[in-house]
């Protein structure tokens, strides 16, 4: 993992700070002599609750020197959902800064008593010791965890080891084409997404820019102050971030989205008009993010859709009937299975979550919808998103599609309701971008889509339930099941 720091040059750009390679090095060696002091070990884990900084990635690569696990916490959490988290991971010791945004992190560290607590400032690198520390950490240690619950329940962990995160960094830097450029980090290193973007960059010799806090303008200044190169998101911050008045966007030539609120197509000719290649990924907690992606040298038709070719051909990837658990061939949906190093052997202290990730013959479960497109791979959606429909699985972005073809329609979701005696029943939200009453998208659907395919209900809103989390906006599809279930309960329905 070391090595990832290996050469000259800027390593780290952010809150009025540049930090070169070498000095990350050195603060790096210097905080793995603190965290041994303080009684850390190989196999120990070290939990950290701050915004992204310098100081975030120091933790990182002083962990690694020491063997020590790094269990990051979202800096949105509360005390009660940071709890949770510690439980489950069971730190010996907690990194924070005193105060970000309107979170008072110091009083919440006295709450949760931490056999060891660091104080580390908001952006900046942390104080270290003098003297060396053992280079103790060897590749099967376990580095980096990313939470895959979101903020209820308790969270599964997904751990992975030294070994796998550099291999995929710098298989993902050569994908991507990142030798020695100049990634704009706006989503949270806590997330999969920011985090091996982050580490992706510093694998090819570039330089990661840092924007702790996500505003649009505020990263479309930093595109062009910096030479921003690479840039992986959301579908919605993208959009955001074209949009900004003023902004040159010149130096950005590459960027993966996460298709979050079906503004793929949207985006990616967006991008093209200023000669950007954006393009559909894929990843996972579980899997690690920048998993897979369209070819971003590719025409625009073909960069569109999430999914993609995997990065490495050392990632394998079949689609199974999702009852039967057969292997299907090229074109039919199922549910998207994975084998390689990129994948994690079990969740953190959780054995139950463990067991049922994995077929009886090794493959993980990945919990997506998806189409074998022979080489690659379409992502369709979540496996428990997907509606079953008079017997039929139908993904529901084809009647999300369908539906934002109207004039009216400006966003579409669909969701799926369960009834007694029927099966699910697809009910539509819509957010409209003019006068259009629920009997004239009806009529669009009845014109467009097969019997079976025709939402019972189309309900328009004036925004989808949504959370902010690691990896950009996601609608709460939970949420809209559960409005529909209730619209489809009123006699008027």
């Amino acid at each position: 993992m070391l090595s990832l720091l290996a050469g000259e040059g800027t390593a780290f750009v952010g809150a009025d700070l540049r930090v070169s390679r070498a000095e990350l090095r050195t603060a790096a060696a210097a905080l793995a002599a603190r965290l041994h002091a303080e009684g850390f070990r190989r196999g120990d884990r070290l939990a950290l609750w701050l915004p992204d900084g310098a100081g975030w990635l120091q933790c990182v690569f002083a962990c690694a020197q020491l063997g020590v696990l790094v269990v990051p916490i979202s800096t949105r959490f509360t005390l009660a959902e940071a709890r949770r988290l510690m439980e489950v991971a069971q730190p010996r010791g907690l990194v924070i800064t005193p105060h970000f945004l309107k979170m008072d992190y110091a009083a919440a560290a006295r709450e949760l008593a931490p056999q060891v607590l660091i104080e580390a400032p908001p952006h900046g690198l942390i104080a270290g010791s003098d003297g060396a520390a053992p280079s103790d950490g060897e590749a099967a240690d376990l580095l980096c965890t990313f939470s895959t619950s979101g903020t209820t329940g308790v969270p599964k962990l997904a751990p992975h080891d030294q070994a796998s995160i550099k291999r995929h960094a710098q298989n993902v830097a050569a994908y991507f084409d990142m030798q020695g450029g100049v990634a704009l980090g706006a989503l949270p290193l806590y997330g999969v997404l920011g985090f091996m973007q982050a580490m992706a960059v510093l694998a090819a010799g570039g330089t990661l820019v840092s924007v702790p806090v996500y505003d649009a303008v505020a990263c479309a200044r930093a595109i062009d102050t910096e030479r921003v190169t690479h840039f992986f998101g959301s579908d919605q911050m993208f959009d955001a971030v074209l949009a900004v008045p003023g902004a040159s966007l010149a130096s950005w030539r590459i960027g993966g989205y996460a298709d979050f609120v079906g503004w793929g197509a949207r985006v990616a000719e967006a991008g093209d008009a200023r000669g950007i290649s954006l393009f559909g990924l894929y990843g996972s907690s579980e899997g690690f993010s920048l998993l897979s992606g369209r070819d971003w040298r590719a025409p625009l038709a073909q960069r569109i859709p999430a999914g993609g070719t995997p990065v490495s051909p050392d990632i394998r990837f079949r689609v199974c009937h999702p009852e039967t658990g057969a292997v299907l061939p090229v074109g039919e949906p199922g549910e998207l299975q994975l084998q390689g190093y990129n994948l994690l052997l079990q969740y953190l202290n959780n054995p139950t979550a463990s067991a049922a990730a994995f077929t009886a013959d090794g493959w993980f479960r990945s919990g997506d919808l998806a189409i074998d497109e022979g080489g690659s791979f379409l992502y369709l959606a979540r496996l428990k998103d997907s509606l079953r429909l008079r017997g039929y699985l139908v993904d529901p972005g084809e009647i999300e599609s369908h539906l934002t073809a109207h004039p009216a329609v400006a966003q579409a979701q669909v969701v799926g309701v369960g009834q007694p005696g029927r099966g699910d029943v697809a009910v539509a939200f819509v957010i409209l971008a003019e006068a259009a009453d629920e009997a004239a998208l009806l009529a669009h659907c009845r014109a467009g889509l097969a019997a079976y395919k025709q939402p019972r209900r189309v309900l328009a809103v004036a925004e989808f339930p949504a959370n902010n989390g690691p990896n950009g906006v996601k609608i709460l599809k939970n949420k809209l099941r559960d409005m529909a279930e209730a619209a489809l309960k009123d006699p008027a329905a």
